[in-house]
């Protein structure tokens, strides 16, 4: 499902029972599917004002969403619809459709501000659906937007400072759109014609006056405008005459009004237009998993009574993200040094560069696979596997030079061991005879190749194991005098002796190069994870510029407008924004 949805229709994504909110599995399944980069449409609004017709639109289709055509809310819960996104390649449309708000049939305001909530924490782009005109009982009935500071929580630990945790909302809620239904004034204002976005921005404005009537209207349009910088708005003539809007389903094209097609046609090309793939802080664009975790988690806050936390469910994804990335990262290493690999390596170095070169690729995919890991976690992880995998390479490959060496020893000198048994050197002259097949034997050896970084000690080992043979043969040879014999035993020695240096030159040399690789490796975990922070602290610049602009662009009109208190408080806002960015500097600290 990677490349292609098939859903034949909706399905319901969180179901909503008895007052209760629980994700359903058959959804979720579909969205573990999706490993495109989702964009997420949800529609709120009352019931009956027709939100499904504008969801089939978007999705392509005539029927779809239920529509309904009774005065009771047809839609329960909130249903899911993933389609192929018809005007960005390799994207996938998720469309929310959610129950009609204040159903006097269920009589839970909480259930529905919930529905609010969530819908606003899964979209990229929000649509509230209603009839008519934007007056004060359509602003009413957009009270659930006043309730989201006590609803959602930006911050797990909000700081000590002055601002309100909402002031986090701009950065992360998504695109507002209005959608008017049956709307039948003229678009002007003092005389002269607006746009429909004019019309909301005038409907937007704040009334003077500190009295309770004041703020009660102030409330919700003050929400909007700070929550939602990113405004716009939608009017639709009636579809068709009333009689037939029972019907709308069944209605052909050429049966409704050409005003209103041309409407529904301009709110789609927009929405799907304009509408950008789900983000996260940090610019982490949201996939199908990852769109599944947060409805897991948001469903999970709100059943065990806490309030949707932004910073928890970033966190909570990364925890599953991180820990997916670090088992990635070990396959791919896994997967390069079966490839790679041929143990025995002549030498140590040659291994080294090996895992080097695989170690460099796997902290590769765990950076462009993970996230927000606070502390280095779930990196120091990798680069402790990646060590032991490294240790353990290297003892294999000592091992399996080893037994392949002594083997090979066995099979070279066994005819050797043979005529001594037999006596074949138990003669005057059998000791130089003896001495010069086993240099002839020696020569063997060195000669096949392949034979790994123990080909050496386990020579020496296996020579000394056969000294007492040696000299056996030596102190018999009755063609040898006391003295040629003392000599000998001295060369012997010596020879014994320099073997052993130079087998702890080599071993020295290893060590070196073993102490000389960890450093490599920290500096490659170093130089990774140094450029990602950089490419981070980018990103989280260009979110909090494109936020102060946002709130500059609000503070200068309540400025404008003549609300001074509003405009100061926003002012607040924007310098501790300031000097939490001036503040958070993130060291690099690993392994």
């Amino acid at each position: 499902m990677a490349s292609e949805i098939h859903m034949p229709g909706p399905v319901c994504l969180i179901e909503n029972t008895n007052g209760r909110l629980v994700a359903n599995q058959e959804a979720l399944k579909i969205l573990s599917a999706i490993s495109q980069p989702v964009v997420v449409v949800a529609i709120v609004g009352l019931y009956r004002t027709g939100k499904s017709y504008l969801m089939n639109k978007l999705a392509g289709k005539k029927k779809g969403f239920s529509l309904g055509s009774t005065v009771q809310s047809h839609t329960k819960g909130i249903w899911m619809w993933c389609v192929p996104h018809p005007e960005k390649p390799n994207h996938t449309l998720v469309l929310l459709d959610t129950e009609g708000l204040g159903d006097v049939e269920k009589g839970d305001n909480q259930n529905d501000s919930w529905i609010f909530a969530l819908a606003v924490l899964l979209s990229s782009t929000f649509v509230y659906n209603s009839m008519g005109t934007i007056n004060q009982q359509a602003m009413d009935q957009l009270h659930y937007v006043t309730e989201l500071t006590d609803l959602i929580k930006a911050k797990s630990s909000p700081d000590n400072s002055e601002v309100e945790d909402s002031a986090e909302f701009v950065s992360f809620f998504p695109t507002f759109v209005w959608t008017l239904r049956d709307f039948s004034l003229e678009l002007e204002a003092n005389g002269q014609p607006i746009t429909a976005d004019e019309y909301l921005e005038l409907s937007l404005k704040l009334k003077p006056g500190k009295d309770e009537k004041s703020k009660s209207f102030n409330e919700p349009r003050l929400c909007i405008r700070k929550f939602f910088p990113k405004k716009k708005c939608f009017i639709f003539d009636r579809p068709a005459q009333r009689k037939y809007l029972a019907q709308l389903e069944q209605l052909q094209e050429e049966d409704l009004n050409p005003e209103f097609r041309e409407q529904v046609a301009d709110f789609c090309s927009y929405i799907l237009d304009h509408s950008t793939p789900k983000t996260l802080s940090g610019g982490i664009t949201v996939n199908g998993p990852r769109l599944e975790k947060l409805v897991l988690t948001y469903i999970n806050a709100i059943s065990s009574g806490d309030l949707p936390c932004m910073e928890n469910a970033v966190l909570t994804l990364a925890q599953i993200e991180n820990s997916a990335a670090v088992q990635k990262a070990m396959a791919h290493y896994d997967q390069q040094m079966s490839q790679k690999v041929q143990l025995p390596t002549e030498t140590l170095q040659e291994l080294l560069d090996l895992h080097r070169a695989s170690e460099k690729e796997a902290i590769e995919v765990f950076m462009k696979k993970s996230f927000k890991d606070v502390d280095q976690k779930f990196q120091k992880e990798l680069g402790a596997w990646l060590e032991a995998k490294r240790d353990d390479f290297c003892k294999q490959n000592m091992k399996v030079s080893s037994d392949y060496c002594l083997g090979l020893l066995k099979d070279i000198f066994g005819p050797l061991e043979e005529e001594v048994k037999q006596g074949a050197f138990s003669k005057p002259g059998g000791y130089c005879l003896f001495i010069q097949k086993k240099q002839e034997l020696k020569n063997k050896y060195y000669q096949v190749p392949g034979k790994g970084i123990q080909a050496e000690e386990t020579l020496k080992k296996y020579l000394e194991s056969k000294e007492d043979v040696a000299d056996a043969i030596l102190q018999t040879d009755q063609s040898l005098s006391e003295k040629e014999k003392e000599i000998e035993v001295e060369r012997i020695k010596a020879e014994s002796a320099e073997a052993a240096k130079k087998l702890l030159e080599e071993m020295q040399k290893m060590k070196e190069q073993m102490m000389e690789e960890k450093e490599k490796s920290y500096q490659e975990h170093v130089k990774q994870l140094t450029e990602k922070m950089e490419s981070d602290r980018a990103q989280l610049r260009a979110e909090e510029e494109r936020t102060l602009a946002l709130k500059l662009q609000e503070q200068e009109r309540l400025l404008n407008e003549g609300f001074q208190n509003e405009s100061r408080k926003l002012q607040q806002e924007i310098e501790a924004m300031k000097r939490r960015s001036r503040e958070s500097s993130p060291g690099c600290n690993i392994l």
